[in-house]
């Protein structure tokens, strides 16, 4: 019986299991075979060995793009987990309509990005079109070019990034808040620990496996952040002088726009490996804390 039970078992995994791992593990072999290549989807495929990383590297607008990238990730990862902790946490004791300010909060995660996107370059126009140039000229400050900015094109695309992830992350802080049980509260509350205590020694420490999750996921969408950035800027991709431009994006166009598939196939196994990395350099340092 028990052989029996465990052969319909693997009948019924065998053909998810094919199926993953052809649509999974052979096109990321693919990707691989193909960055020691220079095809052009025109002419067979030949092998370059090395020769694609090392015009990689060499180029400094790989390097431009990659400062981007990990200013994404450096900055908007570490500025949305506080953001959507202190929502999530004050937002878990209001009892007056919490269902309907938890629903807003989570609608733009469920807006798609290129409507969002669209809707936030709307902001950033200039006056009388752009909404945060015209509350600008209503308190008597200047004008500022944001989008057409190589210094803040970057930050106001962030923002947009942040905010767009920020309902999501709230919906599983709040969870993880509530799957704390209440006696650890009442417990230290009676021992006479103040809030600040309790947020430190209870609440933060225990959610520390919620805290890991969102961590790697916001961590990797940051750096393959690409919706935001293509459509904010879509009359010059990546911004002025590429200075919004992620590593994403610079895959994207040297694929579809420039047709080099095997230029294009190493800057995606430099990016598989930099999230690699840092996702499991983000688990070991949780992991030790």
């Amino acid at each position: 019986m028990h052989g029996r039970k465990v052969l319909w078992a693997w009948t019924f995994l065998a053909l998810p299991i094919v199926f993953y791992c052809w649509i999974r593990f052979y096109p990321t072999l693919s990707a691989f075979w193909m960055s020691f290549t220079d095809w052009d989807l025109l002419r067979p495929a030949n092998f370059v060995g090395l020769a694609n990383y090392q015009k990689l590297f060499a180029d400094p607008n790989f390097w431009k793009v990659f400062r981007n990238t990990f200013t994404y990730l450096i900055i908007g990862t570490p500025v949305s987990l506080v953001l959507s902790f202190v929502i999530a946490f004050y937002l878990d004791r209001v009892r007056f309509m919490h269902g309907f300010i938890r629903a807003l909060y989570f609608l733009p995660f469920l807006t798609t990005a290129a409507a969002m996107a669209w809707v936030w370059r709307w902001f950033y126009q200039p006056i009388p079109i752009g909404v945060f140039n015209d509350v600008l000229a209503s308190l008597g400050l200047p004008a500022q070019p944001f989008l057409r900015s190589t210094t803040q094109a970057l930050p106001s695309i962030l923002v947009t990034g942040i905010w767009a992830g920020l309902g999501f992350q709230i919906i599983i802080f709040m969870a993880g808040l509530r799957a704390i049980p209440s006696t650890y509260y009442e417990a230290a509350r009676v021992d006479g620990l103040g809030e600040w205590a309790i947020l430190t020694r209870i609440t933060l420490p225990l959610l520390k496996p919620t805290t890991v999750f969102l961590v790697v996921f916001s961590s990797i969408g940051f750096l393959r952040i690409f919706d935001q950035v293509y459509n904010m800027t879509t009359n010059d991709p990546g911004g002025p002088l590429n200075s919004t431009k992620p590593l994403v994006l610079m895959i994207y166009q040297t694929a579809f726009s420039s047709f080099q598939m095997g230029y294009a196939a190493a800057q995606t196994v430099v990016l598989f490996t930099i999230l690699l990395a840092v996702s499991l350099l983000q688990l070991w340092i949780m992991r030790k804390r």
